[in-house]
């Protein structure tokens, strides 16, 4: 029995999808992936609305079972976290508004399921995600790979293909363990955040 992800890589000139099925242990199977895109010279509310509509389309027409989107923090370019955070937005209420599950991932968490390195960077990245769907070519531009690097994160949970002990008789891979580590690492932080000294 197989378990379908939508991965959504939040941006609002490209916005990355893309689905995976999951089957027991590391079985991966690409469904498709695309990347959805607006210009700049566009308005913002209509920008919203083109990728907004490609998300409900997307989880329409392939009908996945959870949706895994990537957790924004705070950037040095404000216009850019607020155009991905608007994005991110539309993802959480298409998959609230199709009844789908819906998880948040980290950056850091998504490269340490798929590399087993949490800094690993984007040519890594795309490489990983190309061996683990056994394609020809890593996937292009980076946001298509975020996007099904993140399904494959949300996949390898253990609500959605069952337990590490019943899945690899207990045995887990070294990028599950490091991804373990990355989700424990981020439930810390936001949990104890940590404090600034003030003069």
């Amino acid at each position: 029995m197989s378990f379908r992800i939508l991965g959504v890589d939040p941006g609002l000139t490209r916005c990355g999808l893309g689905v995976v099925d999951a089957g027991r242990g590391r079985a991966l199977r690409l469904v498709d992936v695309t990347v959805a895109r607006t210009g700049a010279d566009e308005e913002p509310a209509q920008r919203l609305v083109r990728i907004g509509d490609e998300i409900e389309a997307w989880i329409t027409r392939l009908s996945p079972d959870a949706v895994a989107v990537e957790r924004v923090f705070a950037q040095h370019n404000v216009r850019t976290i607020t155009g991905t955070s608007q994005v991110a937005g539309l993802a959480m209420v298409a998959a609230a508004r199709a009844g789908i599950p819906l998880a948040l991932h980290t950056p850091s968490e998504v490269k340490a399921a798929v590399t087993g390195n949490g800094r690993a960077e984007k040519a890594q990245v795309q490489e990983m995600v190309r061996r683990l769907l056994d394609l020809q070519q890593a996937p292009r531009p980076a946001d298509a790979a975020d996007a099904l690097a993140l399904a494959i994160t949300h996949a390898w949970r253990a609500h959605a293909v069952g337990t590490a002990h019943a899945t690899t008789g207990g045995q887990q891979t070294a990028a599950q363990r490091a991804w373990a580590q990355a989700e424990s690492r981020a439930r810390s932080a936001r949990r104890y955040p940590r404090r600034t000294a003030t003069r």
